[in-house]
């Protein structure tokens, strides 16, 4: 049975606002591939939470939380891929070359098919994202109860919380990309959003497995 469900709400509308991997990247696409771009970032990232919202239920999360090997797997695979995503962002600003209109839409449409995988790799080889909801779900949950249902009620609410978000940060991201996207500024915030992946990417590599 769930305890305090309107505090647990709070508490993860607080925890989804703040700027992680999951937001630098839907800023990336945003910026690079459009709204659709970042909608579609926003929806991988949210089928990555249902499967860490299973992998919870199912107990797979308390394993890999338990085995250091399996913990420093996820870790270290998901360091590497943020370090990845941001030295690309940052190898991008190098390669500003004018290319046919053709050739432009394609990389268009190219950016917008991976957009999807990049928001669902970033949040699902994410360690992190195992552990948190294997340590704040249960505290809202009645330890002498049937845990299943509350379990799967909050994750569900936490990714429909956080698609909520992301749609409504997505949008208000386009509504301004018309200063966001002169070259200027468009460069400026990919070299800041490339640094700050290769930075997530390395906070979790150092982060102590358990």
């Amino acid at each position: 049975m769930m305890e305090n469900f309107y505090l647990f709400v709070f508490m993860c509308i607080l925890l989804i606002i703040l700027p992680g991997p999951d937001t630098a990247i839907a800023t990336k696409n945003t910026l690079t591939a459009g709204r659709i771009g970042g909608f579609k970032t926003a929806l991988g990232t949210c089928c990555a939470l249902l499967i860490h919202t299973s992998a919870a239920v199912l107990g797979l999360s308390a394993i890999i939380v338990k085995s250091s090997l399996l913990f420093s797997i996820f870790k270290y695979v998901g360091a590497i891929y943020l370090i990845y995503l941001g030295v690309k962002t940052l190898l991008s600003l190098r390669k500003k070359e004018v290319a046919a209109s053709l050739e432009m839409a394609s990389k268009s449409q190219f950016e917008n098919t991976s957009c999807f995988k990049q928001g669902f790799l970033t949040n699902l080889l994410n360690p992190k994202v195992a552990v948190f909801f294997l340590t704040f779900l249960p505290q809202f949950v009645d330890g002498g109860s049937e845990t299943l249902l509350p379990f799967l009620i909050m994750g569900f609410t936490y990714t429909i919380l956080t698609a909520l978000w992301f749609f409504l940060y997505v949008y208000l991201i386009n509504q301004i990309s018309t200063f966001m996207k002169k070259p200027k500024a468009q460069n400026w915030i990919e070299g800041m959003t490339g640094s700050i992946l290769i930075g997530f990417g390395i906070k979790l590599a150092l982060e102590k497995t358990n």
